[in-house]
């Protein structure tokens, strides 16, 4: 399977295809939010019971995990949204916990002062909570999957701290948007160079 890239398909294909990975981190649609709209259904993350390697799933703070863990950690939105918080599982790794503070992006200013862009996807984490999770929990050169890759989020961290990444997103238009972000993401480096 070609690293460095986004499938336009739902993961239950990519993964038939998917060699060894290091890691998994991913949000997945929720139960009780978004739930027709991300095309959740009750056993959607089932399948990663068949996958051996380190997972961190954010997840709903509102509705039952369905899947066994290792340990819950907690992201703090840092403001007063609908939910103040969400878990992060991790399955087949440390037993604890951690709380990761980091706040959610309101507007572009939001995300400028981060460093980071504003996509319209309604459940964007922030890059620097994704790399925190990423450089805690991988090294250079690691394959990370991220199973609902949505608005490419773990793709730009992956590429910025050396990491290779395999995402799936079953959504067209979500995943145009996602490879749009990559793709500026890229055009910015160069400038740089």
């Amino acid at each position: 399977m070609e690293l460095n890239k986004i499938y336009n398909e739902d993961c239950l294909e990519t993964v038939k295809k998917l060699g060894k990975i290091d890691l998994i981190i991913t949000d997945p649609p929720y139960p009780d939010y978004f739930a027709d709209e991300y095309y959740y259904h009750e056993k959607i993350i089932d399948f990663l019971k068949e996958i051996d390697c380190k997972q961190l799933i954010f997840w709903s703070a509102k509705a039952e995990f369905p899947l066994d863990y290792t340990a819950i950690h907690i992201w703090d939105k840092a403001r007063g949204v609908g939910t103040m918080y969400e878990r992060i599982f991790e399955r087949n790794g440390q037993k604890g916990y951690k709380v990761f503070r980091g706040q959610k992006y309101n507007n572009q200013l939001d995300a400028t002062i981060n460093r980071d862009v504003l996509t319209d996807h309604p459940s964007q984490k922030p890059i620097k909570l994704i790399s925190k999770l990423l450089l805690d929990n991988s090294k250079e050169g690691d394959i990370i999957y991220d199973p609902f890759m949505g608005s490419g989020t773990v793709a730009i961290a992956c590429k910025k701290y050396s990491r290779n990444f395999i995402g799936s997103e079953i959504n067209t238009e979500i995943f145009s948007r996602s490879l749009n972000r990559l793709h500026e993401y890229d055009k910015q480096i160069l400038l740089k160079l």
